[in-house]
């Protein structure tokens, strides 16, 4: 049995192949298997169940997408929350569209269709990111233009997997948020990291201060002019300038304050971007 014209919301997400004329099946929920790619490993039972109770009520508004395998079964590319809700309410089909679809390509999708709807938490949006970039050869330019974000804003998704396990969980099960793991990586090591997002969790600290936290772990008391520059308006400033750095060389800048005076750093991720961070500097240096 086909249908058309199903699922425009689907999409609207996903890129649609040249010559796909929108053609809708409706396929066996058995004959269908998930996805090894999908980036997000967790589905919350009341959720799906809510969502079951729905397509008892309304049916399957919005496809999922499947590309085919051996012996007629098909494998998810984008939509295990719905397959799975399907199978709740006791649903024989579910609209799919078919599409071939390469491995780097089906992960891919499943991060865009997740992400855009914001349906990953931040280590499974973080770990997502990263097999882009690591496992199939992409720029984190290329990730930010797929997902919606800046190059920055992937950088700092990948930067959440420096955090201690411990910690993951905490971002995993929302207890911390992805801004307090930016927070706690202010810390210099695991052994702080986990103190600091410990207390910012029994405290129920804000994101500013747990930076403010993170960036005294450890220290001894400041005096004088070091404790100016640690107030909290000398913490602002230095966000301020953060941000302002990064949109100007289109990638992460850290500003860490010292005793006396303190440091920008400007991480790189190979000589590559050494070199091209290092020629537009000196570009800007002789306009």
């Amino acid at each position: 049995m086909v249908e058309r014209g199903i699922g425009r919301g689907l999409a609207a997400i996903l890129p649609t192949a040249a010559g796909d004329d929108e053609t809708l099946h409706r396929i066996p929920l058995e004959h269908i298997t998930p996805n090894p790619s999908q980036p997000r490993k967790s589905f919350d039972e009341q959720d799906l169940r809510g969502l079951a109770d729905s397509l008892r009520e309304h049916g399957v508004l919005q496809p999922i997408l499947v590309r085919p395998l051996p012996g007629g079964r098909y494998e998810l590319v984008a939509g295990e929350r719905r397959w799975r809700a399907a199978q709740l309410a006791g649903l024989d089909r579910i609209p799919a569209v078919v599409r071939s679809a390469a491995d780097s390509e089906r992960l891919e999708l499943a991060v865009i269709e997740n992400m855009a709807r914001q349906d990953l938490n931040p280590v499974e949006s973080a770990r997502a990111c990263a097999a882009l970039v690591d496992e199939f050869g992409m720029t984190k330019e290329d990730v930010g233009r797929r997902v919606g974000k800046s190059r920055v804003a992937v950088s700092n998704l990948v930067r959440l997997l420096e955090l201690p396990d411990e910690v993951l969980s905490m971002l995993e099960a929302g207890t911390l948020s992805e801004g307090h793991g930016r927070a706690v990586l202010q810390a210099p090591d695991h052994h702080a990291r986990r103190r600091v997002a410990r207390e910012a969790r029994d405290r129920g600290l804000s994101v500013r201060q747990t930076e403010e936290l993170a960036r005294g772990n450890g220290a001894r008391p400041a005096k004088g002019r070091a404790a100016k520059l640690q107030s909290a308006d000398a913490l602002e400033a230095t966000r301020q300038a953060e941000d302002m750095l990064a949109a100007l060389f289109g990638r992460e800048v850290k500003v860490r304050l010292g005793r006396k005076g303190g440091t920008v750093e400007i991480p790189f991720d190979d000589l590559a971007e050494l070199s091209e961070l290092a020629r537009r500097l000196a570009a800007r240096r002789a306009a």
